[in-house]
This record gives structure tokens, sequence and C-alpha cells, in this order.
């Protein structure tokens, strides 16, 4: 069953000093981090943030590549998690066909923000994964900060995108 997502937030490994960005359950509280790369996540944060670049970025190319092409992206699905490393597909349909491509998680979410396409993540990633619940801001987040400290140092790093 895939369980619909919205982006919380992204944050920094206080350790590892990678970004993470972090998905919340839109029905419940339940928070999902997936640690990315830099570039990933300043693609995410700009868009987040929405900060125009003066040249389309990875992410806007892939867009506009899409666009000019005429494929919509449906939904992207954070389908699995294997040896710490997550897996996600990109869902897109043209007039008479239909796609699914692999991706990296933190490019599908890049991606998805730029069509407004819904970002899903499947239960059983969900389970599999370090998930929790939070009633508080992220950044502010007492439960996250303890979270992420009572990780093991090899704990972190280790999920490769």
């Amino acid at each position: 069953m895939e369980i619909e997502m919205k982006i919380k937030g992204l944050v920094v490994d206080p350790i590892s000093k990678m970004p993470i960005v972090v998905l919340e359950d839109k029905n419940s509280e339940r928070l999902l981090p997936i640690w990315i790369g830099v570039f990933e996540a300043n693609a995410i944060a700009l868009k987040i943030e929405n900060i125009v670049t003066p040249r389309p970025m990875t992410h806007d190319l892939l867009k506009n590549i899409l666009d000019e092409f005429g494929v919509i992206v449906e939904k992207v699905v954070v389908n699995d998690v294997r040896d710490n490393t997550f897996y996600a597909l990109i869902y897109c349909r043209t007039q008479d066909r239909s796609y699914v491509i692999d991706s990296r998680p933190s490019d599908a979410i890049a991606l998805a923000l730029r069509v407004n396409a819904p970002i899903y993540v499947e239960e059983e990633v969900v389970r599999k994964a370090h998930s929790f619940k939070s009633t508080e801001d992220l950044e502010s987040s007492e439960k996250l900060k303890k979270w992420l400290e009572s990780l093991k140092p090899e704990d972190l790093g280790k999920y490769k995108m």
C-alpha cells in the first residue's frame, strides 16, 4: 500500500553533515528521513523556497524535456529500501503509453516538486526504515534531535542514494 507523503523539511545530519529530506505522512504524524546528496538537497531547497535560477538546473531541464514531449509525471513512489539504500520509481504517461522509470528518491522528489506530482512511500518501506512520529516543528523538534543523536555512527552515512 502506498502512503502519500509531503516534504516536512530539509535538515543536516549533525554527525555526518549530510542533508536529510524528511517526508511526512499526510494522514498521520509519521516522519521518514532519507539521507540525500548535497546537490539533490539544493535542488529540493530551491523549489521549496521558490528560488528561480537564471538558467535551468538539471531537474528543471528534465521537466522542460518531459513537457516538450508531452510526458506527464503521475506520481513518484519510494518503493524499496535495501541495505539502507532507498529506491524510487517515477510513474509517467503519454497519450498512448505508460512508463515506470527507476530513480534515486532525491531525484524523484526534486522532479515531483517541479511537476506538482504527488509523492508516495510504500508502507513496507516506512516499516523497514527509521520512521517516527512528531507533533512539533521539524527545526525545533526535540524528538528529531534525540533520534539523530541516538543513531550509532555506523547508522549514518550508509544511506546511499
